[in-house]
């Protein structure tokens, strides 16, 4: 199976680059995996797509201001962080620009020495490993420094940051958002609620690699990155009850997908669970818990683009897209949203 498979000609002007005002009105493609069928809602529409007894997904996890800008301590050079993962205590992995110069020992000073962080080691793949030291509360101090770390291919200014946040964001740790949640208010939950949907949480913490690229030619050599997880005693319960009782359960983005299917065996039983998981699925996957999903369009050649072409197949996938480019539906991160039942 060939990267190039997973291609499409997506037009620079359909990559949405700030979010709607309203985040129930973006657009929805509905896309039946069984026969390939395509029909276009608004979001607030996915309520109709949702029966009595089904289960909603949702990932908690909410973006950190995981982005610094400071300066090298001897030279004044600058020098941009993106932490990706707290690896324990104060230490944490991080991408470092410009990474070549970043060496085991630098020291580097943010908000006039407020904060600094120490390299203390360099990963595999280029990451670098650093021990910050502060005074105070590390949350707060990165609050004040620290900026949203938007998606490369977003270039416009976030004027509200919760706009970059689920409104059900809860446990701190990402370095990206759960897109796909970003299109339900509290009233469109409530109204899913009232009709009998179920609603459960489960926690992924989005890392670097939703936005690299897959440079393999073979999509089998790809190595995933791994992201931490959890999912509570409460949560799996109410999956498994739901699946003995034959209804639905729907996934809230792949972020959502990706957790449940690395804690589910090969009978769709879901178990409590924490850790990390480099799961990847790409078409031949079969899936184990999750019967629906509900996702924003994704890059081309993408390890995204795999993962819902092997729920709904990657003919069906590819004419959904073309369909959604010459429709103009809005792409990527702020962009708008599919449901794949």
């Amino acid at each position: 199976m060939k990267t190039s498979d997973f291609y499409f000609d997506l037009p620079e002007e359909l990559i949405a680059q700030t979010p709607l005002k309203d985040r129930e009105k973006s657009r929805l493609l509905v896309l039946d995996k069984n026969n390939g069928d395509i029909q276009h809602k608004n979001f607030y529409d996915v309520i109709d797509y949702l029966n009595e007894g089904d289960l909603l997904v949702l990932n908690n996890t909410r973006v950190i201001p995981a982005r610094l800008l400071g300066k090298r301590e001897n030279t004044g050079g600058k020098v941009e962080f993106l932490l990706l993962n707290n690896i324990e205590g104060d230490n944490w992995e991080t991408l470092v620009k410009p990474g070549k110069k970043a060496k085991v020992g630098d020291i580097i000073e943010f908000g006039e020495g407020i904060l600094k962080a120490e390299i203390i080691d360099i990963k595999e793949g280029g990451t670098r490993i650093v021990r910050f030291i502060y005074k105070g509360i590390f949350n707060e101090i990165l609050d004040k420094l620290g900026e949203m770390p938007l998606p490369p291919y977003i270039t416009e200014k976030l004027n509200d940051r919760e706009r970059y946040q689920t409104v059900y964001s809860k446990v701190e740790g990402s370095a990206a958002a759960p897109t796909a949640g970003l299109h339900f208010t509290e009233d469109l939950l409530a109204k899913i609620k009232n009709k009998g949907v179920k609603i459960a949480y489960i926690t992924l913490h989005v890392g670097l690699g939703t936005f690299r690229p897959v440079k393999v030619d073979d999509v089998e050599g790809h190595n995933m990155h791994s992201e931490f997880y959890e999912v509570s005693k409460e949560t799996s319960e109410l999956i498994n009850s739901v699946k003995e009782s034959g209804k639905k359960v729907i996934s809230v983005g792949t972020t959502s997908t990706r957790t449940l299917e690395s804690v589910s065996d090969d009978s769709g039983k879901v178990k409590e669970s924490k850790g990390w998981t480099d799961i990847f699925i790409y078409p031949g996957y079969k899936f184990k818990s999750i019967d629906g999903l509900i996702t924003n369009f994704h890059l081309p050649e993408s390890t995204l683009v795999m993962l819902v072409s092997a729920l709904a197949g990657k003919e069906n996938i590819l004419n959904a897209y073309e369909e959604a480019i010459k429709e103009k539906y809005r792409f990527f991160s702020f962009g708008d949203a599919m449901i794949i039942i």
